[in-house]
């Protein structure tokens, strides 16, 4: 739920980050031996597959996606997947009229605009199936197998002319949902439970795995890949996004950094539920107060001690890691409500032909 902007921000208003101080921090490089193997054996396995399923976050449905997947595997059909659609927000934002300034944002588009935007630039990009998903609830599930047929029997099969099965590789970058998507599908179409392990960090898919099967009717079988970041990252700022998805191990950025950048985003976007969350006296845009609040609020302290003339003492002082952590946490789960990321990168953009 949207908290009214005038509870929050006072009689005077407020004035929240307009930039992140980035202080030359650089998140840009995360690129274990195993994404570079998986790579590899990606290519090898091309032979083998129909189509290429390529699974991306739709809170940054714009940003971070790998260009090697449409360099080194762009000879198949391409189906886009923007996962867990329920944690973006692609619906329209009311406004509100006694806060509107100076400094507020544009109005905010529908969900219709919204996605038709995203939809045609990625067409712009050569991408022009696309389709938005959530997992969890299974929404649109049922788009992916027939079109994935569609693309098949409609382009040349080379040496898999013959074969009576369709066989998909699904890819992507790190914990966006892949084999989400498998198990999702093997429940709409075979009524069966897991195949692959799902986790929500980056890393559980360690390897190229066997087939899996998760339709009987077109027989259709399913190559789950671990997930591959880009080598280099474009900028900073998109490497933030990308660890605020969860794509890289928080630890590497930072989850205090990372945390700040969440606030950031929360006040600019004037999305409040972290206020209502967390029972704080209104929003603010300093996260070592916020996390303070946080901390305090969730009895995660703990004790320090400190040197003085007189001896040692026992100081409580608030948990800031754990603070951040329950803040990311809370976020990823979607407690603090839908939130867009790209949306700068998407207000950039001409609007959607109708």
């Amino acid at each position: 739920m949207r908290v009214a902007l005038h509870a929050l921000c006072g009689a005077a208003g407020a004035a929240w980050r307009e930039s992140f101080p980035l202080r030359g921090r650089d998140v840009a490089r995360w690129f274990p031996g195993h994404m570079a193997k998986g790579l590899k054996k990606m290519q090898s396995s091309l032979k083998l597959v129909d189509c290429i399923i390529e699974v991306h976050d739709a809170r940054i449905p714009l940003s971070g996606r790998n260009p090697l997947f449409q360099e080194t595997l762009g000879l198949k059909p391409h189906v886009l997947v923007l996962n867990k659609m329920d944690l973006a927000d692609l619906k329209q934002q009311q406004r509100y009229s006694h806060a509107i300034s100076q400094n507020d944002e544009p109005p905010s588009m529908s969900t219709v605009q919204k996605t038709k935007k995203i939809i045609q630039h990625l067409e712009g990009e050569g991408l022009k199936n696309v389709v938005f998903t959530n997992c969890v609830k299974e929404e649109n599930i049922k788009q992916v197998i027939p079109l994935v047929r569609g693309l098949v029997e409609g382009s040349y099969r080379y040496h898999r002319g013959e074969n009576l099965e369709y066989c998909a590789m699904v890819i992507g970058i790190p914990n966006v949902g892949k084999s989400s998507l498998i198990n999702a599908l093997r429940r709409q179409h075979l009524g069966k439970g897991k195949a692959t392990r799902v986790g929500g960090e980056p890393g559980i898919t360690r390897a190229v795995m066997s087939r899996i099967q998760v339709c009987d009717r077109p027989l259709m079988f399913l190559l789950d890949t671990p997930g591959v970041l880009s080598p280099r990252i474009e900028s900073v700022e998109m490497g933030l996004k990308l660890a605020l998805c969860g794509t890289v191990l928080d630890h590497l950025v930072g989850e205090e950094t990372l945390a700040d950048y969440l606030l950031y985003t929360l006040n600019r976007h004037r999305l409040f539920g972290y206020v209502q969350h967390y029972g704080l006296d209104g929003a603010c845009d300093d996260i070592t107060s916020v996390l303070k609040r946080v901390a305090v609020r969730l009895g995660k302290t703990q004790k320090v001690k400190v040197f003085t003339g007189t001896g040692d003492v026992n100081v409580i002082q608030p948990n800031y890691p754990a603070a951040a952590r329950d803040f990311l946490r809370t976020f990823r789960s979607g407690l603090l409500g839908p939130v867009m990321l790209d949306r700068d990168v998407l207000q950039s953009l001409p609007l959607a032909a109708p």
